[in-house]
């Protein structure tokens, strides 16, 4: 038995809530249970009881036992010192206020049926990769696209906390937040925090006043990125350190130390080199980036936006001083898909959240264009019969699984409360 099972059977009233009684005899009527707000505090605010003869309005506090109050110092807290009923699943121990007043009781296991605890029991025991492997797809389908609108939503808002980070460090530039946001996406999991550390070491003005010459703007992102400090007889090489020495010298900045790019297990389509000459002649090609790409309605305008390569030295190199055959690398669209959901996305949604706006139904539409990411969490559902069709799919089942399943929230997620209400053989 856990905690937020006796929050599930609060919420949504599933026990019997006719003829209750505290623990010592007097009649319970709940008008209203109160809001669940997962903060700091009692479990429930604002709930309206009648104990006997008397209507409380206050806040409702749940444990496993009575005795949790002390393990907890609620006693010591004086935000509980509103608490008009203490709910729990065994009472163990009699609870008063600082004024000696005894706090209410109600023993909730008197009150459960044994189809409800069996099918709570049924659905968090066995566990092998999730809880519900073998009942999710029996979940009503009107029911699991609403959830997953839901999650998707909510992976959205957790990916928006580190743009207007972002924005409060760039003093509200926009342009500079995406710099920032694609940096990241072009380095993939290996070099992403390396990329965005070396956007946020490059003043994004400096980077708009050299993006005339994509010499210059590869010179001062290989530069900063550490990718020049050693000496090499190629010619680009010496002439790329020569102009951003200048660079650092006109614009009086200064050379900033970065943990070293990582070249280790990737593809050389992948290697630094490449992610971040792209980068630079993205940069090069498309002034006002953010406009366009907060305008951004479809996958067709995004494949065109983002058509771009590495400069011509890089068409028979991936290191310098390393000739190779030569190969045009343009940015593929499976790469594209994910600086559609990685940046592109999340960067409009932020900005419509700033402005007050509403894009819901947009982004979902534009997502669902999309394919879905192959990895292993989307596999495994798979294998359960939970098919991703879009990237909005596999991006709400992510946070699934990362949010819900991995931390145990079966009771704060749609598919568990869905199974709790019938009893299904497992």
């Amino acid at each position: 038995m856990k905690e937020d099972f006796l929050h599930y059977l609060w919420k949504f009233k599933k026990f019997e809530v006719l003829n209750l009684k505290t623990f010592n005899g007097e009649e319970i009527t709940i008008i209203n249970v109160g809001e669940y707000l997962e903060l700091a505090g009692p479990d429930f605010f604002n709930a309206q009881i009648t104990i006997g003869n008397q209507k409380w309005a206050g806040n409702v506090e749940i444990h496993l036992k009575s005795s949790d109050w002390y393990v907890h110092h609620h006693e010591r807290d004086e935000a509980y010192e509103n608490v008009i009923l203490h709910v729990v699943w065994e009472h163990d121990a009699e609870i008063f206020r600082k004024n000696n007043t005894e706090i209410p009781v109600l023993e909730l296991k008197k009150y459960v049926d044994a189809v409800t605890i069996s099918n709570y029991q049924s659905l968090i025991s066995p566990k092998s990769w999730i809880f519900c492997e073998k009942q999710i797809q029996e979940i009503d389908e009107f029911v699991f696209k609403n959830w997953q609108e839901r999650l998707f939503f909510e992976r959205l808002e957790r990916k928006s906390k580190p743009i207007f980070d972002l924005l409060e460090q760039t003093n509200h530039d926009w342009e500079a937040v995406l710099f920032c946001l694609l940096a990241k996406n072009f380095g993939l999991n290996t070099n992403g925090e390396i990329f965005l550390k070396i956007a946020q070491n490059i003043p994004f003005f400096v980077l708009r006043k050299e993006s005339f010459e994509v010499e210059n703007l590869e010179a001062l992102i290989f530069g900063t990125a550490g990718l020049l400090d050693s000496e090499k007889e190629d010619n680009y090489f010496k002439d790329l350190k020569f102009r951003y020495f200048y660079l650092l010298h006109k614009h009086q900045l200064e050379k900033n130390c970065i943990e070293p790019v990582q070249f280790f297990k990737h593809r050389p389509d992948n290697f630094p080199t490449i992610r971040l000459s792209q980068l630079a002649n993205l940069y090069h090609t498309q002034q006002n980036l953010f406009s366009k790409i907060n305008t951004l309605n479809s996958l067709n305008s995004t494949y065109d936006l983002f058509q771009v390569s590495t400069s011509e030295y890089w068409l028979n190199h991936y290191q310098f001083d390393k000739e190779s055959p030569k190969k045009k690398k343009s940015l593929s669209k499976s790469f594209v898909d994910l600086i559609l959901i990685n940046t592109i996305i999340p960067l409009q949604f932020a900005f419509a959240k700033s402005q007050g706006k509403e894009l819901s139904e947009d982004l979902i539409r534009l997502l669902n264009e999309v394919s879905p990411e192959k990895n292993a969490i989307i596999d495994k559902f798979h294998s359960f019969g939970i098919v991703s069709k879009s990237a909005f799919d596999s991006q709400s089942l992510l946070q699934l699984k990362n949010e819900y399943c991995n931390k145990s929230k079966c009771l704060e997620c749609s598919v568990g409360i869905e199974l709790l209400k019938k009893q299904l053989v497992v």
